[in-house]
């Protein structure tokens, strides 16, 4: 019998979150990445966008597969507050599939298409480079398997790493949070892709949410957006680093990319002084 966590969900998000203003600003451009996707069993069944003040929102996918809305504000505010509420199907967590071989993921084919997948980034650095981190990335290497590897790297995060907000920012790369051996979703999910990517193993950030571990019908929990990764050994595998356990249905996929940089929840630019985020706020109610 399957284990009641396994199991769909229905969850309710409201998502707010926003800028507060040193000053009036005349005029902002924003881009909002909070829209469930609707994927590989995942299904969004209602979502709406309330922003304040009033702007049209256009939509868009970028190039990593989100589903952007896009607005201008041109009124003077000194708050802006956007608020995402979406309700989606999550299927249950996907059995288990052995993954290919050392020989099948170094494939320049493979190491080809997912090149982007493999780079060091803004956040993720290379872990070779880390005299700490290298040594991981070697025992990675002479893993039997790439999922041997991937697990290895998992191990390593969990132990270095302990979970602490207010220490890391969203400007913290993978080789800080290492150092600082304290960090959030963010941390671990960047610390993970740069030992991933050193290995070789097509890794990619994914951003989202999380409701309970355990099936909890009519259970609000408030939160944050959170944040985990997959990689890629014949088909992409998901793991949630922070909470050192696979990925299933109390997880929401809303955004992929090569790391944070790519899914912010809320960018944009404006005309005006120095600005704060007003706070962020995420229920998620299973239904």
């Amino acid at each position: 019998m399957e284990p009641l966590n396994d199991l769909g969900r229905r969850l309710h998000i409201t998502h707010r979150t926003g800028y507060r203003y040193a000053d009036v600003v005349d005029a902002s451009f924003n881009e909002v990445r909070m829209t469930p996707l609707s994927e590989g069993g995942q299904l969004l069944l209602s979502h709406s966008l309330e922003v304040h003040p009033t702007a049209n929102v256009q939509k868009y996918n970028d190039y990593w597969g989100a589903d952007v809305e896009a607005f201008d504000v041109h009124v003077p505010h000194r708050v802006l507050e956007v608020i995402a509420i979406s309700t989606v199907d999550t299927p249950p967590k996907p059995a288990r599939i052995p993954g290919l071989t050392w020989t099948d993921v170094l494939a320049p084919n493979v190491q080809d298409r997912f090149s982007e997948y493999l780079e060091s980034t803004q956040y993720v650095d290379d872990a070779f480079a880390d005299a700490d981190r290298a040594p991981i990335a070697t025992a990675m290497i002479n893993a039997a398997t790439p999922e041997d590897a991937a697990q290895v790297a998992l191990r390593a995060v969990r132990d270095r790493i302990t979970y602490t907000s207010g220490i890391t920012d969203v400007s913290t790369t993978a080789s800080e949070a290492w150092a600082s051996m304290h960090g959030v979703c963010q941390d671990f999910s960047h610390a993970a892709l740069s030992l991933l990517r050193a290995a070789k193993i097509p890794a990619r950030y994914v951003s989202g949410y999380l409701h309970t571990e355990e099936q909890a019908a009519g259970l609000t929990v408030i939160g944050e957006s959170h944040a985990w990764v997959e990689y890629w050994d014949g088909r992409w595998h998901s793991m949630d680093p922070t909470n050192d356990r696979s990925v299933g249905a109390a997880h929401v996929i809303v955004a992929r990319g090569r790391d944070y940089a790519d899914v912010p929840p809320l960018k944009g630019i404006y005309a005006g002084g120095h600005s704060e985020v007003l706070g962020v706020s995420v229920e998620i109610t299973q239904l």
